[in-house]
């Protein structure tokens, strides 16, 4: 009778350790997703950028955290030099680049997921300024953020309405951007709207923002144009969704980007 209960004693021990050394359910299954390894610019705020404890935040993560989700693919998230954004893409480093991109006039480059929101590009000065249009920066020196659309704006002399400015100062975010217009070592900068507010907001100085914009933008996710054309498609269809279900419009109010807009519209 004894070596019956120790038996069944063992047999249960073996059982509570067997199952107290297994993860649960959700967290396997997590491990065995598939990953979706996004490159994205760490410092762009609202978008992409690391908050106070370290991490990466901002509307872009959370976008691509609730479509990896439905998609049943883990989003891997790394920081890159922008400037090496298309070799990584080409070398399948990373599978998209996910941060605030423009499609527009970059269309046949990539493939595409969305666009997920609209937004402008922004010209913006210090108060005090002589500069009060598009204009008036003639003969300016104005500095940008490098690899983005308005570095191509201003260095190509392909908008009409843009005219020739003395220097373009090609920086590698919009922090030293800002610094530069800050310390008058230029006369403007330049960028996606909602962006270039928290700048204006964060970095000392009184600033304003032209009336005119530069460049009204579709923003997407870019993947390799030779590429997985399934990932893309899956993703395009995932965005659709969330906007149809208002999720975007959701996630985009919840950093001050006009939601009422998000699906189509401008970001004001």
């Amino acid at each position: 009778m004894k070596k019956r209960v120790a038996a069944v004693c063992m047999v249960c021990l073996c059982s509570f350790l067997f199952w107290g050394c297994q993860k649960p359910e959700n967290e396997q299954n997590a491990e065995n997703l598939p990953e979706l390894i996004i490159g994205l610019d760490g410092s762009y705020e609202p978008y992409t950028y690391m908050n106070e404890n370290g991490e990466l935040a901002g509307s872009d993560i959370e976008l691509a955290e609730e479509a990896c989700k439905r998609m049943g693919m883990k989003p891997v998230f790394r920081a890159i030099k922008w400037d090496d954004k298309d070799q990584k893409l080409k070398s399948g480093e990373i599978d998209c680049i996910w941060s605030c991109y423009t499609m527009t006039g970059r269309e046949e480059r990539y493939l595409w997921a969305g666009p997920y929101m609209h937004s402008r590009h922004v010209v913006v000065v210090r108060e005090d300024s002589e500069i009060q249009t598009l204009k008036d920066l003639t003969g300016r020196n104005v500095a940008v953020m490098s690899s983005t659309k308005p570095e191509g704006i201003f260095l190509m002399h392909e908008e009409p309405n843009i005219p020739v400015v003395d220097n373009v100062y090609c920086l590698e975010n919009m922090e030293l951007a800002f610094a530069a217009l800050q310390q008058n070592y230029v006369d403007a900068t330049a960028g996606h709207e909602t962006a270039v507010r928290q700048y204006m907001d964060i970095t000392p100085g009184d600033y304003r923002i032209l009336d005119e914009s530069l460049m009204s933008v579709a923003v997407g996710v870019a993947f390799y144009k030779q590429g997985d054309a399934d990932k893309a498609e899956l993703l395009n269809s995932t965005i659709l969704e969330m906007q149809n279900d208002g999720t975007i419009g959701s996630i985009l109010g919840s950093y001050g980007i006009d939601s009422n807009n998000a699906d189509g519209g401008g970001v004001s």
